[in-house]
């Protein structure tokens, strides 16, 4: 039960505002006690300040010490007090007692210096409750007589108050944190119940229905934000899903052409005990070109797969950028005579740049290979290289037909062709597996560049790969 967040919540809520509820209730019964006492001795003190003015006045008319102690008494009213007057050596000169009051007693000790009031406290006796006292008392001379006058009063009345006030406090504390402790559990399941949704609406997504997303009631508000944000994740994941899905279909389609094809010429082969050496051959030769495609496959696939991992790690080092295209292009030479398609190499100057040269050798034979590919036999291909505006541009331009342009956003997918029909004919010669633009674009992305197509139409294609020159020496 304490595992539950709302029930934590709820309890932490609840022992805040006891702390609280104490705290306040403890102040509020320490004032009034405070004020009580005070007011108890300002009218002790009020009545014990009037007696001493009394009794000089009261001589004056030439009453004796004990007469002018009783007139002084007797004419002042007393409210719930005690009063008494004593003379020297303790003798009572008069004294006063208010009804269901004990009288008046003096103090122990008597201050020695006339005009000064001061308090004292008699605690309750042992076999009565609430009758404590508080008392003030005052020693004066007045004609050639001293007097001591003093002043009590029971403190039931204010132990009373105090008493209704914890009662007060006692009831009301408990059934607050009752109400503070069922409105808080209410409250915090009312606030969780869309994180309780969520959660069950989680429990139902796997990877067979990535497809669920988490409710939102509020957008605006921490929660909603949260849900949001998780179905931006299961977004990418959905979408990181369906390219895993797509991927292995195409890998598929195109593991299987050349398999098939290889598993024919076999068969085709070995169905007679006896066959021609020419014969053998081609059987040979067809299964070779089929075994490199696949090759080539499984490579940029294992390529791509380490690329998606981040396990491919860049192993930079200084080398010559225009001697590495130079090199390049005498590769793709090979390819584009047999074709009879040109390539042709604008001259640059000399470029030192930092990078993995094996990579960068990949792209530009793969941004080669697709341009030779398709561009028709007399034509041919220009490649490029300069600096501007602090990047390394290396164009690569074809004089095909182009292509579409309903195409051109999908040409970096992985196993896009654009031209479906004529791509599976080449394939049987040889051609590339549809990963080649993908694996060039993830090249240059790699090295903080970019890959584009600049242009294309009827008159060719041209595709840019911009390199940072911040990485030049």
């Amino acid at each position: 039960m304490l595992d539950a967040v709302r029930t934590r919540l709820t309890l932490w809520y609840v022992g805040v505002l006891a702390l609280v509820l104490v705290a306040f209730c403890a102040g509020v019964y320490l004032l009034l006690k405070r004020s009580l006492e005070s007011r108890l001795d300002t009218n002790l003190r009020t009545s014990v300040e009037a007696i001493a003015r009394m009794i000089p006045h009261e001589l004056t008319e030439g009453e004796s010490a004990e007469q002018a102690a009783t007139s002084a008494i007797e004419e002042l009213y007393f409210p719930r007090q005690s009063v008494a007057i004593f003379g020297a050596g303790g003798k009572v000169l008069a004294e006063k007692t208010a009804a269901g009051e004990t009288p008046a007693r003096l103090p122990e000790t008597v201050p020695s210096s006339p005009g000064e009031i001061s308090f004292f406290t008699l605690p309750e006796t042992g076999g009565h409750e609430d009758d404590g006292r508080r008392g003030a008392f005052e020693r004066m001379t007045a004609g050639n007589s001293t007097y001591v006058i003093v002043a009590s009063q029971s403190l039931e009345a204010v132990s009373e108050e105090l008493e209704a006030v914890q009662k007060i406090f006692f009831m009301a504390v408990p059934v607050a944190l009752l109400l503070a402790g069922l409105g808080g559990w209410l409250l915090a399941r009312q606030s969780l119940a869309p994180v309780v949704s969520m959660s069950e609406q989680a429990r139902r997504i796997s990877g067979e229905n990535i497809s669920g997303r988490l409710p939102v009631a509020n957008p605006r508000d921490e929660l909603g934000r949260l849900a949001a944000t998780f179905n931006e994740m299961l977004a990418r994941l959905e979408a990181s899903f369906d390219q895993q899905r797509q991927f292995m279909a195409d890998a598929s389609h195109e593991m299987r052409t050349p398999l098939h094809v290889v598993r024919t010429a076999a068969e085709v082969t070995l169905e007679q005990p006896h066959r021609d050496e020419h014969e053998y051959r081609e059987a040979l030769a067809m299964i070779g070109d089929q075994a490199r495609r696949l090759t080539r496959i499984v490579e940029d696939m294992f390529t791509l797969a380490r690329a998606d991992a981040g396990r491919r790690a860049l192993e930079k080092s200084d080398f010559y950028l225009d001697e590495l295209l130079a090199e390049t292009v005498r590769a793709a030479s090979v390819l584009a005579a047999r074709k009879g398609v040109a390539v042709e190499v604008a001259e640059s100057a000399e470029v030192i740049y930092r990078g993995d040269e094996d990579l960068l050798r990949q792209m530009l034979l793969n941004l080669l290979d697709n341009a030779i590919r398709h561009t028709p036999p007399g034509g041919a291909v220009r490649i490029h290289l300069r600096r501007e505006n602090g990047k390394y541009l290396i164009k690569v331009a074809d004089t095909g037909a182009g292509i579409p342009v309903e195409a051109q956003p999908h040409i970096f997918e992985r196993f896009y062709r654009a031209d479906k029909a004529r791509s599976r004919a080449e394939n049987g010669r040889g051609s590339g597996s549809g990963l080649g633009l993908s694996i060039a674009r993830w090249i240059a992305e790699a090295h903080e560049g970019r890959l584009e197509l600049a242009h294309s139409d009827s008159t060719g294609s041209t595709f840019v790969a911009a390199l940072p020159a911040l990485n030049n020496l």
